[in-house]
């Protein structure tokens, strides 16, 4: 059976959590290959709302076991926080959570760390969530990472955590004049956390790699967004780890050619948290009415997101590095009311006009984004279920960005409940209409 891998196409925030949910009803394992608890997946069904921050997005759906692979850092506060939550809503976690043993460990000195840095960057910081996401890669490349399979060896692990906190305590002091750690208070909270998970633990890519060879069905989970990956992303202004398709092989350790099904989760407009450059943002009025009919604020954070229109250059980027096979297109009813509707789909820089999108943040920002402006729609939509119950301009709408992007558009999310999507299982808009 293929892996279907779900990957937010644009800055993150597009909306993964719900698909995921949608998805996970038809498959055996959900597996989170990436990121930290600085990324918030929201699942909403009937009147209740959650945002996952580590724990894969099926965890709702009885018989799904769920998967944290090895390219996670681990927040031991934040996993036992949303465990409990999940338990308290009456699902069973144990037993359908695995968590690799090789997955790297957040340790509070990567907030102090991740905290100092971005104020002593001031003007120039990246306006990252402070959740200390970024330190933790910087020293699981260093080679001085904290695995969770060091918390066996409580020995092991003091070895490492002195060495490591020492040379940690020597920077946050003469650097950043931030206030040193205590090693003893931290290996005793680390042996704790052990106690608490080892349940879990396991070889996560053993466990995938028989998965498969039995024909079971995984749904791979990233968080982010294509537009944050650190490689293919507005550096500096990116996350610390791989959003795209590239990330799921060696988050997870599956093969690549595995993986049948890549499905780009795209917002109908677009948004961006924190800095860097954004060439449709709408600093105005329109942007504004975005954030508030569409409750763009911080899932994790509560910060309020920029917001612009839908940008399909970078869209057209995304799809070229992660080879969607489909689109899912999510809060299109968030547009409604609007009389037309621009989309960027070409750049103007230094007079000459391109579709290339320029992932180097310093040409981005100076690129003058030209739009081709269509109508919008004053329908209420929210809740439609079928492609027939959307206005003519709405599905003019969707069948442009199918068009441009030469992929097909397999689902349509009216609502952020699961009940309000327009979804058959096959393509609704294909790419040829």
């Amino acid at each position: 059976m293929p892996v279907t891998v779900v990957i937010g196409s644009q800055w993150g925030d597009e909306g993964k959590g719900k698909i995921v949910d949608l998805l996970s009803q038809d498959v055996d394992i959900v597996a989170r290959y990436q990121g930290g608890a600085n990324a918030g997946h929201t699942i909403c069904w009937g009147d209740k709302t959650f945002v996952l921050h580590l724990v894969p997005s099926g965890i709702f759906h009885e018989g799904v076991t769920c998967v944290i692979g090895n390219g996670v850092v681990l927040d031991p506060v934040a996993l036992l926080e949303e465990i409990r939550m999940i338990r308290s809503l009456g699902y069973e976690v144990e037993g359908r959570l695995l968590i690799s043993h090789n997955a790297h460990l957040i340790m509070p000195y990567h907030r102090k760390l991740e905290e100092a840095r971005e104020r002593f960057r001031d003007a120039d910081a990246i306006g990252t969530t402070g959740r200390g996401i970024g330190p933790a890669y910087m020293d699981k490349f260093a080679r001085t990472g904290i695995r969770v399979v060091d918390l066996l060896d409580r020995d092991v692990l003091r070895k490492k955590l002195k060495q490591a906190i020492e040379e940690k305590n020597a920077i946050l002091r003469e650097v950043y004049k931030a206030e040193a750690l205590d090693v003893d208070a931290i290996i005793e909270e680390y042996v704790e956390f052990d106690k608490l998970i080892d349940p879990y633990v396991t070889d996560t890519a053993e466990y995938l790699n028989r998965a498969l060879r039995e024909g079971k069905h995984i749904l791979a989970e990233g968080a982010q967004g294509s537009l944050l990956d650190v490689d293919f992303g507005t550096y500096p202004y990116v996350t610390s780890s791989h959003p795209t398709v590239g990330g799921c092989c060696t988050g997870l350790g599956i093969p690549p050619t595995a993986i049948t099904r890549i499905i780009g989760i795209v917002k109908a407009y677009c948004t961006r948290v924190g800095n860097g450059p954004f060439p449709t943002e709408q600093d105005n009025e329109i942007g504004e009415r975005l954030r508030e009919v569409g409750h763009e604020y911080g899932a994790t954070t509560g910060r309020p997101r920029r917001c612009g229109w839908l940008d399909l250059v970078a869209l057209r980027y995304s799809s070229m590095i992660n080879g969607f096979t489909e689109l899912a297109i999510t809060k299109l009813d968030v547009l409604t009311g609007f009389e037309e509707l621009p989309v960027c789909t070409r750049y103007r820089y230094d007079g000459k006009v391109s579709q290339r999108f320029p992932s180097e943040a310093q040409t981005l920002e100076k690129v003058e984004p030209l739009y081709e402006v269509l109508p919008g729609w004053h329908e209420d939509i929210t809740g439609a279920s079928r492609l027939e119950d959307l206005p003519e301009a709405a599905r003019r709408y969707l069948e442009f960005i199918a068009r441009f992007t030469g992929v097909d558009i397999s689902l349509i999310s009216t609502g952020p409940k699961r009940e309000q999507t327009i979804w058959n299982g096959r393509a609704v808009i294909p790419a040829s209409a």
